[in-house]
């Protein structure tokens, strides 16, 4: 099967945060304690990364239960603009072969769409440090307005007119298969992203490695 449209999800897809979140999150937070005078234990990496993939709001309401949602703002703000800092520079981890396969896929004539639940300057972020932002069509983020979830980004490329059988999506977790569920297109998993043991058990195509795009591009 060959698709059209080749909708990304981004962090364990195209990119790993593993290296830098657990230390940004520490950071923002010894930050956040140190200006509101309220100490405020950093969650372990590892509960860090399995909200990895969901909502930025989720993830802060669910790490952080305890605060008001005018701190969860601004600790996630924090934690943003830290993390834009460190792409920027160079810091996280690209999966081998990222620009490569979506030079080739545009070259064909394939479409790049972005979804993802992370926020625009975070996803751009990664985007123009590997040198592939320019190939992205229709750019398409969460506003908290009208779209909330990748489900919504997805729906609002089909009410643009794309057909559904053109389109697959592309991720590693859970909220990548509902997306692609969300209007009944193919679901391309990433076996090598951040998903833990037994979370996706249905998937049309399986890759391996981000370069296996190149067949059904």
């Amino acid at each position: 099967m060959k698709y059209e449209y080749i909708a990304l999800d981004i962090d364990g897809t195209v990119f790993s945060s593993e290296e830098i979140i657990y230390p940004v999150y520490k950071e923002s937070i010894e930050l956040w304690s140190k200006a509101s005078g309220h100490a405020l234990d950093t969650p372990g990496r590892e509960r860090i990364m399995l909200e990895i993939g969901k909502p930025v709001k989720t993830i802060f309401q669910n790490l952080f239960p305890q605060l008001s949602e005018n701190d969860r703002d601004t600790l996630s703000d924090s934690v943003l603009k830290l993390l834009c800092d460190k792409i920027s520079a160079g810091a996280g981890e690209y999966y081998p072969d990222v620009k490569k396969t979506i030079d080739a896929i545009t070259e064909r004539g394939g479409k790049i769409l972005v979804a993802s639940n992370g926020r625009r300057p975070y996803i751009e972020a990664i985007l123009r440090y590997a040198g592939v932002l320019q190939h992205v069509i229709y750019p398409t983020y969460i506003d908290g307005e009208k779209i909330f979830t990748k489900s919504d980004i997805m729906r609002h490329y089909t009410s643009m007119g794309i057909a559904r059988e053109k389109i697959v999506m592309v991720g590693d977790r859970l909220s990548d298969l509902e997306a692609a569920e969300a209007i009944n297109c193919d679901f391309a998993w990433c076996a090598y992203g951040h998903a833990p043991a037994g979370e996706i058990t249905k998937w049309a195509v399986k890759l391996d490695r981000f370069a296996d795009l190149l067949q059904y591009a």
